[in-house]
């Protein structure tokens, strides 16, 4: 080849060899270039939210203040016993109203809106056979023994409806008015079209168009306060009968033209109800073996000067409405259903549904004053009342007249409660689908560092306390409570007071490498001839 064109292929192959030089600098810098631009995209889109360990899964419903365990029927005395018959026709009167609800309640309770299943069939299936309505409860609902938090038993008292004398008109024998609700009676949360105002809860009367204070108590009330609206539904005989119907919430008034009127609560004046015959036992007036509500009305008949002033000590009173019911209807209850005798009870509302199935089991004074009648009977929850309170209380409804009245009123004992849920609500099966939490994290820091006593262990035997005091994990509140060991046994060394684990220490703060700023080197590469 000639000088020339060799001369003019090396200078071709060092320009090659220039450029390439040149492209293997620039293109670290560009990767980083990439780099960046990537992780500037990524900055944009932030990653999904990460999903919770366990699924959300529907806990077994609560009651307030309660508890409650699952029991077999088998181990419900007087189960098989009890007339079931007699407890479903009660309960299908519940059922009228909750099968024909659409929307949920608005207050939510533990059994919600479950009672609607077993209503349904209810409703479309009449029984005449008591057998099959034992089996009607046994299919639909599971037993639940239940009662207040830390007891085993619950409370019950009776009430019932009293039939008082009365007339439509006011004269010398009947000259004690029953009102109806005031006007200027106001309940937050409620307007006067409502049907009944709560019986629990703060009332008040309005002066002016602003003002509100609270409402009058009974002494205003019997002395006055609101005679002369045109609020008297009739008139009885004595504040006595007055202040039985309103302890009971209804009354039967026999007119003098023999017809009969009824009457329900309507709404209270907002002050708490204070029992008078708690008032008598602090007194020491009546013993409290022997109170009831018998005894109460006696003392009073007898002491009419000191019935008034014990009388006006419960500063509650309340108003009624006049309701159309003939002599054989019962009583109406706070569900709005027909209470059944013997059959129906009042609950706290606050926590129960009404139409709820309640099985009573218990020793109480239904023959006599004296004796320990065994009551053992499926109730269906139909009412409520102020001084029902708690998850297993209840007041028994017994009917109308004196001797449901003699009944109910030395009702104050003890009973277990067992409460029927809907099978919908099986606590036991949702608690199978409750996951297991995961390992606490302060067992692998226990298994990191071991928790030793100095006083077992023989590798600590001899050593200064000071040593073994950073391995004994114990605190000194357990230390202490460990029972002292006997004097042949007591250790070589006294462990000093415990301290706690030691931690793993937190990684140091290293700055990355890759952050810090590369300086570019530029390497040239000289052709040689």
């Amino acid at each position: 080849m000639a000088p020339e064109a060799r001369a003019k292929t090396r200078s071709l192959v060092g320009l090659a060899f220039g450029v390439l030089a040149l492209a293997c600098s620039i293109a670290p810098s560009d990767a980083a270039a990439v780099r960046h631009s990537r992780s500037q995209k990524l900055s944009h889109h932030p990653p999904s939210a990460r999903h919770l360990p366990y699924p959300q899964l529907e806990l077994p419903f609560q009651i307030s203040g309660g508890q409650y365990a699952p029991v077999a029927w088998s181990e419900i005395a007087g189960w098989r016993e009890d007339d079931h018959l007699a407890a479903y026709k009660a309960f299908r009167t519940s059922c009228r109203p909750i099968a024909a609800q659409k929307k949920p309640p608005a207050d939510p309770k533990a059994l919600g809106t479950s009672l609607r299943d077993p209503c349904r069939i209810a409703r479309s299936l009449e029984l005449f056979d008591e057998a099959k309505a034992k089996t009607f409860f046994e299919e639909h609902f599971l037993p639940l023994r239940i009662s207040r938090l830390g007891e085993g038993e619950g409370f019950v008292t009776g009430y019932y409806e009293p039939i008082v004398d009365g007339s439509r008109t006011e004269n010398e024998v009947y000259k004690v008015p029953v009102y109806r609700r005031p006007s200027n009676l106001f309940v937050r949360g409620t307007t006067q079209s409502s049907a009944g105002l709560p019986n629990k809860g703060q009332v008040f009367r309005k002066i002016g168009r602003r003002k509100l204070v609270p409402y009058y108590d009974r002494a205003e009330i019997e002395d006055g306060a609101i005679a002369g609206r045109g609020l008297e539904i009739c008139w009885l005989k004595d504040q006595t009968d007055l202040l039985f119907s309103q302890i009971q919430g209804s009354a039967r008034v026999s007119l003098d033209d023999g017809s009969t009127l009824r009457i329900n609560y309507d709404a209270h004046n907002g002050f708490p109800y204070t029992p008078v015959g708690r008032i008598l036992i602090e007194r020491n007036i009546i013993p409290k073996d022997q109170m009831s509500m018998q005894k109460i009305r006696e003392w009073m008949e007898w002491n009419p000067n000191e019935a008034d002033e014990l009388r006006r000590q419960n500063r509650s009173y309340v108003f009624f409405r006049e309701v159309q019911l003939s002599d054989k209807d019962e009583a109406v209850g706070a569900q709005g259903v027909p209470l059944t005798p013997g059959r129906s009870i009042a609950v706290d509302k606050s926590l129960h549904v009404y139409g709820t199935p309640f099985f009573i089991e218990g020793e109480l004074p239904i023959e006599s004053e004296r004796s320990k009648t065994p009551f053992r009977r499926l109730m269906i929850a139909q009412d409520t009342g102020s001084a029902i309170v708690g998850p297993a209380r209840a007041d028994l409804y017994f009917g109308a007249g004196l001797d449901a009245g003699k009944v109910s009123g030395r009702l104050r004992h003890n009973a277990r409660f067992v409460i029927l849920v809907p099978k919908s609500l099986d606590p036991v099966a949702r608690g199978r689908k409750m996951p297991v939490p995961d390992e606490r994290p302060s067992e692998t820091i226990a298994k990191l560092f071991p928790q030793t006593d100095p006083s077992k262990d023989p590798k600590y035997a001899g050593k200064p306390s000071d040593v073994t005091a950073a391995t004994n994990a114990k605190p000194a509140a357990q230390t202490a409570a460990t029972p002292a060991a006997a004097p042949s046994q007591a250790p070589a060394v006294q462990a000093a007071a415990a301290k706690p684990v030691p931690l793993p220490e937190p990684r140091p703060k290293v700055e990355a490498d890759s952050a810090k700023p590369q300086p570019r080197h530029l390497r040239r590469y000289r052709h040689r001839r």
